[in-house]
């Protein structure tokens, strides 16, 4: 058992266990028996991690730090020697980045070449958009990667917005999502998906162009999912809010880089109130690995590079208070999914977590570790050494 302090110091001897398959056990970091997964605090205090892995398996994390109506993003690297890179603050105008709600905050994605690009919803002391209205923010990591580019505001007319994502392929193209109404909207049901584009890496981006289907609404106050794969196809993962009561989890594919998209429907769900959901997307070697929450339990699927889908795999037992799914595969084929339980509005919870074979098969039972913070998410990547880590 090796002691170890909180924060930076903590992460990197957690790293460590990527390469070593020792056991590292600190306030920061734990290792279950195997090694299997690795649980790890986000550094510094902060919540809401955003992990991705690039094409070398680094790990990337994005998180939030301050008050939760208007904190600030920072941005840190795991490499394979165990380090991680300093903090890195992402938004350049204080207090710009906003945590409240869950769905709201900072989005990680990794493009060509490694460039790490980021978008959120900005907080009520970001810059506002030219009619005074909230703005969806974007920024990359510069060239020399020692710090991010001022954040720009990509709305032009799909204000009233919330919730966002972002996505990045090998070509250069970056996709930043939310959902809004225009003008005109009286309701969720008028709601929709929005996608801005870059087809420079980041550098320009095109007015912002509808990408779901007008029927199903967007349920306000639920999040987005998006992800782009080896092949450049784009995924997306939001909630509809048809008549009041038909919150249905839908999947959105282009396999034009973004310029038609079909919709289906992967689960309905019936309630008159907004359920305040985020959904995961995740890609393996093969396929497309999608999460999300109905009715208070969560589940998952995959996708494979024909466009055929599992069967829905639910999380072990019967819940009615999990949330905010994550879910990743690692090499060997094992897929891990994570949630949190007990979590509500301005409220914190618990941890858990369950591994399923290359079939959906469970092989273990639920794990769990109390005290996810207030506004806390859950965020998940393969180890090197076919383990999995968890930040929380």
């Amino acid at each position: 058992m090796t002691s170890v302090s909180k924060g930076l110091v903590g992460l990197a001897v957690c790293a460590a266990v990527f390469s070593s398959g020792s056991m590292a056990m600190s306030s920061a970091a734990q290792t279950l028996p195997a090694s299997r997964v690795t649980l790890l605090r986000v550094p510094d205090g902060g919540i809401q991690p955003q992990v991705a892995v690039d094409a070398d398996g680094g790990i990337h994390l994005l998180y939030f730090k301050g008050e939760a109506a208007h904190g600030d993003l920072f941005y840190v690297r795991l490499g394979r020697d165990g380090q991680f890179s300093r903090p890195i603050q992402v938004n350049r105008h204080p207090g710009s980045a906003i945590a409240t709600g869950s769905m709201r905050g900072g989005q990680l994605a990794i493009g060509r070449g490694g460039r790490v690009h980021v978008a959120w919803h900005g907080s009520d002391k970001a810059e506002k958009t030219p009619d005074g209205s909230t703005p969806v923010l974007y920024t990359r990591l510069n060239d020399a990667a020692t710090q991010f580019e001022p954040e720009r505001n990509l709305v032009h007319s799909a204000f009233g917005l919330d919730a966002g994502a972002i996505a990045a392929d090998r070509a250069d193209n970056v996709y930043v999502l939310w959902h809004a109404g225009l003008p005109n909207s009286k309701s969720e049901d008028d709601r929709r998906v929005w996608m801005a584009k870059s087809t420079d890496g980041g550098r320009t981006f095109a007015p912002e162009v509808a990408a779901s289907d007008p029927s199903t609404g967007a349920c306000g106050c639920c999040g987005l999912s998006a992800l782009a794969d080896r092949a450049g196809n784009l995924y997306v993962l939001y909630r509809s809010a048809r008549e009041v009561v038909h919150r249905d989890t839908y999947l959105l594919t282009s396999r034009d880089k973004g310029h038609t998209f079909a919709s289906d429907k992967l689960q309905e769900w019936n309630i008159g109130a907004c359920p305040m959901s985020t959904f995961s997307l995740s890609a393996s070697a093969s396929d497309i690995l999608a999460a999300w929450e109905t009715g208070g339990q969560v589940q998952w699927l995959q996708i494979d590079t024909a466009g055929r889908r599992s069967a829905v795999i639910a999380a072990a037992g019967s819940a009615s208070d999990r949330k905010h799914p994550v879910v990743a595969r690692n090499s060997r084929g094992e897929t891990l999914l994570a949630w949190t339980e007990g979590t509500g509005w301005n409220k914190g919870g618990g941890l858990a977590w369950q591994i399923f074979d290359r079939d959906g098969v469970a092989t273990t039972e639920p794990g769990r570790r109390p005290n996810v913070p207030t506004w806390g998410l859950v965020a998940i990547a393969p180890r090197p050494d076919a383990g999995f880590i968890i930040v929380y």
